[in-house]
């Protein structure tokens, strides 16, 4: 993910201090920024200097001052403009498929377990993401137009059935490995 652009189109629905952005970023399926907040921090000062961004100071009594971070139009233009850019294909990056590719040596007690809690984890994330969704947490896009509304809708039915999909796809693999006798197995 691109934070700059990602904290571009956040700022595109309201103007946010910097700790509102990571605390959305952090809570968010869509925004899975896995650096750090200094990053986040980092882009804002590039986005500020690139006058993308502007700030304003707020003073607060007996707490820190924060800054509050609004897009800009030139801001506006760069979001619209990476926006239109050519979309990546989908990551298909999955840490667990690099395990299970040696998983062969495992004994199938221990195999069942490293199966099961996949499983068992796939399945609370996907529980939670549904919640979320019968919530009506669509992050911030409720206040935006039907258009905004209807993409937000989407994007959340499709890491739903990313996670249905891997659900369904380990269950399908512990079924087929407990029909199948291996002649070497360990």
């Amino acid at each position: 993910m691109d934070i700059q652009h990602a904290i571009l189109g956040i700022l595109s629905w309201q103007p946010l201090s910097g700790y509102d952005l990571k605390k959305i970023i952090s809570e968010s399926d869509l925004f899975y920024w896995s650096g750090n907040n200094n990053q986040i921090y980092y882009s804002l000062v590039e986005l500020h200097k690139a006058e993308l961004i502007t700030q304003e100071i707020q003073h607060q009594e007996s707490l820190p001052t924060k800054k509050k971070y609004t897009i800009t139009e030139k801001g506006r233009a760069e979001l619209r403009k990476w926006t239109l850019a050519n979309p990546d294909l989908p990551e298909l990056r999955n840490n667990f498929l690099i395990q299970l590719a040696w998983a062969d040596q495992l004994s199938q007690p221990e195999m069942d377990d490293l199966l099961g809690r996949y499983e068992d984890e796939i399945e609370i994330q996907l529980r939670m993401r549904q919640a979320r969704q019968q919530a009506g947490y669509q992050n911030n896009a409720s206040d935006g137009t039907a258009r905004a509304k209807f993409f937000w809708k989407k994007i959340f039915e499709n890491i739903l059935a990313a996670y249905q999909h891997e659900l369904d796809w380990i269950r399908e693999v512990r079924r087929e490995l407990r029909d199948v006798n291996f002649p070497d197995e360990i």
